[in-house]
C-alpha cells in the first residue's frame, strides 16, 4: 500500500463531507487514475460511501441540520431501487460510460456552486414538495447510485436546491443520510447477485474516517464550501477525461 492512495481519499473525504457527501465519485476518481479494475472501484466506493456517510450524517444531525420530514419519503423511493441497481451487473465499458457521465455531471454541478455569488447559496424560502415527487425523485436516484457505485448525492443536493426544498445546510445532512441508506442497499444488491465485497485496507478506511470526521465538522459547523467545490470540480473532470478519451478512441 503506497502512502499517496490513502492521502488521496483522506482529501476526497475531507472535501466532499463538507457539503455532506461520502466522496464516492472522488474515491472512483482516484482508483480510475490508479488503474484499478471497474469490478473492485465499484463495491470499494460504496464501502467507503458507508464509512464517511455514517459519520458525516451524525455529525449533520447533531448540528440539527437533518430534517427527517425531507428524508424518509426519499429514502423510502430509494433504498429497493439502490437494491436492483447495485444487482445488476454491467460490462466493463458500460460502466465507464456511466461512471464518465456521472464524473462530468458532478463537475459541472462543483463548478456551478463555486462560481456561483454568495447571495446564491441557499434558497430564499423552502418550497414544500409532495411525498410522491419525493419518493420519485429518491427511485430514479437510488437505481443509478446502485448502478454506478454512487451514494447519489451528487445528485441529490444539486436537484432539492433546484427545488428549493431546504437550506443549504439541511440538504447537505439529507444527502448525508440518504447516500448512506443507498450505499448499503447496493452493497446488498452486490451481495445478492452473488458478488463479493473486495478487502479495504485498514488504512484506507482510517484515511476516510478521519477525512470524512473533520469534512463534516468543517461543514456543518464553519466553512463555506464554494472553494472545495471548485477543486472538487478539477479533480472529476480529470478523472472523467481519462475514462472518456480511451472510449472515444475505440
Amino acid at each position: 500500500m503506497t502512502l499517496w492512495l490513502p492521502a488521496a481519499i483522506l482529501a476526497v473525504a475531507s472535501l466532499y463531507a463538507s457539503v455532506g457527501h461520502a466522496g464516492a465519485t472522488g474515491y472512483i476518481a482516484v482508483m480510475t487514475l490508479a488503474g484499478l479494475p471497474p469490478e473492485i472501484i465499484r463495491p470499494t466506493a460504496l464501502v467507503l460511501n458507508v464509512c464517511v456517510a455514517t459519520v458525516a450524517t451524525a455529525t449533520f444531525a447533531r448540528a440539527g441540520h437533518l430534517p427527517f420530514a425531507l428524508l424518509v419519503p426519499l429514502v423510502v423511493g430509494s433504498a429497493p431501487a439502490a437494491f436492483v441497481g447495485g444487482s445488476i451487473g454491467l460490462p466493463p465499458a458500460v460502466f465507464e460510460s456511466v461512471v464518465a457521465a456521472v464524473l462530468v455531471v458532478s463537475a459541472v454541478r462543483l463548478a456551478r456552486g463555486a462560481l456561483r455569488p454568495p447571495a446564491a447559496a441557499a434558497p430564499a424560502a423552502p418550497a414544500r414538495l409532495g411525498v410522491a415527487v419525493l419518493a420519485g425523485l429518491g427511485g430514479a436516484i437510488g437505481l443509478l447510485s446502485g448502478l454506478t457505485g454512487v451514494g447519489g448525492g451528487v445528485f441529490l443536493s444539486p436537484a432539492l436546491l433546484a427545488l428549493r426544498a431546504a437550506p443549504l445546510r439541511d440538504v447537505a445532512g439529507v444527502s448525508a443520510a440518504f447516500i448512506l441508506v443507498n450505499s448499503v442497499a447496493g452493497l446488498a444488491g452486490g451481495l445478492v447477485a452473488g458478488r463479493t465485497v473486495p478487502v479495504v485496507s485498514l488504512a484506507v478506511v482510517a484515511a476516510a474516517l478521519v477525512g470524512g470526521t473533520l469534512g463534516s465538522h468543517l461543514g456543518a459547523f464553519r466553512l463555506p464550501v464554494r472553494v472545495l467545490e471548485g477543486v472538487m470540480a478539477v479533480v472529476l473532470a480529470v478523472a472523467a477525461v481519462k475514462l472518456l478519451v480511451p472510449l472515444l478512441a475505440a
